[in-house]
């Protein structure tokens, strides 16, 4: 095991997960114990084979600082490994070891995760929630989940069953129909794992039924925090996953607006999109990928005025450092559901997902904690709309003159549907602080003068800026 580089992967994590822990000029034999059997648990239940305990790290900026701390020293006459060996049980082989970095001494403490049975100090099982190391008998349901994983039972959701067993599945053979793919009607539900072993619909078919019984919303905010104004709230859960996918999919491809570029122009204009379309379609089908689908809960995409955030639940593998991660490699979070985007064509798994993310936007993009990741993308906006637009207009003489054609108005309007295309008429009233008249009023005159245009019907269509 290379010490240094394990150690620079989890200093760029943003705060100590549940299976490592950083401590700067500490040390308490007992609280020490006490660790060791929380890590050594908590390690079990998220299927990391060690948890580590370093010292001297700062925990709050991760810093290196050096440690003096003596792991060879004695605990009431009796050296320190053998005071928390014999108080551990069953007997777990832990390490203490040390290294430089930078020239400054590192000591690490390597601990095997639980097999068998829990890890107790002192007769007492530990088990880590966040920063507090608790007693395990206090949360009865970390309990159950501890011997779950001991026991070596796989809660996947190919074999966790579902509530709902009156399900049907005309849009799942609909959709595979569209691909190419004719399944056949008697055998489709144990040919892509349907069905437990004892024959009932487990969580994917619910997930790939025509009610998946599930919420999935894109949120739309006026500003750039969730404290401003709520634009709309587009529902797209309740249905097969898969037209839940296509949809968020699809709604992200008429939010990405071409942007006319201007700037330099010599004979063609250039059209800059909002975001890269590429990013978005990787982060988006990640998320549905990698999402921790056993909680019943779906990933959330939020749209700002300045950026789109995609949150999947689940915490990345701790097999997996971030620098494997950013080189494309992955764990499958549900390995049934990837095989099924891999027949389908949604998805390979050439690993280039995430690095297509990071050349446009960077590792900055991706946020971790131990219940979620998040992927930031952020708007590329090419033209300011806080002044007012000119153009030229031939007036009544025939001569061609700059006007002004936008007031305070119009302005706010342009930045509102900027902001959300799909926006209405109720919506851009609450936004801008105009009556309804006002705003339909303004809309006509920028539609007259070529500024914005309607595409689509009144109520399933969108605004686009001409300008």
């Amino acid at each position: 095991m290379n010490y240094v580089e394990l150690l620079s992967d989890l200093r760029k994590r943003k705060f100590e997960r549940n299976w490592f822990e950083f401590k700067e000029n500490w040390f308490n034999a007992d609280k020490l114990g006490e660790y060791i059997s929380a890590l050594s648990n908590t390690a079990r239940v998220i299927g990391s084979d060690y948890a580590y305990f370093f010292w001297e790290i700062n925990d709050e900026t991760h810093a290196i600082t050096g440690t003096t701390f003596d792991f060879n020293m004695n605990v009431n006459h009796e050296p320190l490994e053998h005071y928390l060996l014999r108080n551990l049980y069953p007997n777990l082989s832990f390490k203490f070891d040390e290294f430089m970095v930078d020239d400054k001494r590192v000591v690490i403490l390597i601990i095997p995760s639980a097999n068998n049975i829990p890890t107790s100090y002192k007769q007492v099982r530990y088990i880590r929630i966040e920063s507090s190391i608790e007693s395990l008998l206090r949360y009865p349901e970390r309990e159950a989940e501890l011997w779950a994983s001991l026991n070596h039972k796989d809660d996947s959701i190919e074999n966790i069953v579902s509530q709902y067993q009156d399900l049907t599945f005309n849009s799942l053979i609909n959709y595979y129909s569209t691909k190419g793919i004719m399944l056949n009607k008697d055998t489709f539900k144990e040919n892509i794992g349907l069905l437990t072993n004892e024959g009932k619909y487990n969580l994917l078919a619910q997930l790939l039924s025509d009610n998946s019984h599930i919420n999935l919303r894109v949120a739309i905010f006026a500003g750039k925090t969730k404290s401003d104004p709520l634009f709309s709230v587009k529902e797209f859960g309740m249905m097969n996953l898969l037209l839940s996918l296509d949809k968020v999919l699809d709604y992200g491809d008429t939010f990405n607006i071409p942007q006319a570029d201007e700037r330099n122009r010599t004979i063609t204009r250039k059209e800059i999109s909002l975001f890269d379309a590429k990013s978005y379609r990787e982060a988006i089908i990640n998320a549905f990928v990698h999402n921790n689908w056993k909680e019943q809960n779906a990933p959330m995409f939020t749209f700002y005025s300045d950026r789109i955030e995609i949150l999947s639940n689940g915490a990345l593998s701790p097999k997996l450092s971030l620098k494997d991660f950013y080189k494309g490699k992955s764990e499958p979070t549900n390995k049934r559901l990837s095989d099924i985007f891999l027949q389908l064509h949604i998805s390979e798994r050439t690993g280039r997902g995430v690095p297509t993310i990071l050349k446009s936007y960077g590792e900055k993009a991706f946020e971790f904690s131990d219940n979620w990741i998040q992927v930031t993308i952020p708007f590329n906006f090419i033209n300011a709309v806080d002044y007012q637009i000119e153009k030229k207009v031939v007036n009544k003489s025939g001569e061609e003159v700059v006007n002004k054609i936008l007031n305070k108005s119009q302005i706010s309007i342009i930045k509102a549907i900027r902001n959300n295309p799909n926006t209405t008429i109720a919506e851009l009233s609450l936004e801008t602080g105009l009556g309804h008249t006002a705003i339909q009023n303004n809309l006509n005159k920028m539609q007259d003068l070529f500024i914005i245009k309607r595409i689509g019907s009144r109520k399933t269509g969108y605004w686009e800026i001409l300008e």
